[in-house]
């Protein structure tokens, strides 16, 4: 049993990946488009192919990402790369996280003694400048 791919449908995904609304694809279409004619559009299961070239260029994504997305055979793929635990795929996904939050509290203490003394130290030696023209005069 071959399954098809819905176009319209893809159109769809595709603009929502892209956080594009029915409208603002719309207005990029043209002055003949709105948005009751994309959700149309997107009810197509084939789209013409000049419409889709439009629509493609719009979305900035090329024809064929449209004609063959499978939303069934993406997930199956992510799945099985992000699931598989078998050493033989060479893909494994075991991140380990050494954060001490008590190392990074004393890290941003020390930084913080840093700036202060800094700004101090720039503090002191404006005391000096004033000092000295008070002096001279």
């Amino acid at each position: 049993m071959e399954k098809t791919i819905h176009q319209g449908r893809n159109v769809k995904r595709f603009r929502e990946m892209l956080g594009i609304k029915q409208e603002g694809l719309a207005l990029e279409l043209g002055d003949d488009w709105n948005q009751r004619k994309i959700s149309l559009l997107e009810q197509k299961d084939v789209i013409e192919e000049e419409l889709l070239e439009q629509v493609a260029k719009v979305l900035k994504v090329p024809v064929e990402a449209i004609k063959n997305f499978d939303e069934e055979a993406a997930i199956n793929i992510v799945s099985n790369t992000f699931n598989n635990h078998d050493q033989s795929s060479g893909m494994t996904f075991n991140p380990i996280y050494n954060i001490n939050p008590v190392e990074k509290w004393l890290d941003a203490l020390e930084e913080n003694k840093k700036l202060y003394e800094r700004l101090l130290e720039s503090e002191k030696e404006k005391i000096d400048i004033l000092q000295k023209l008070l002096e001279k005069k």
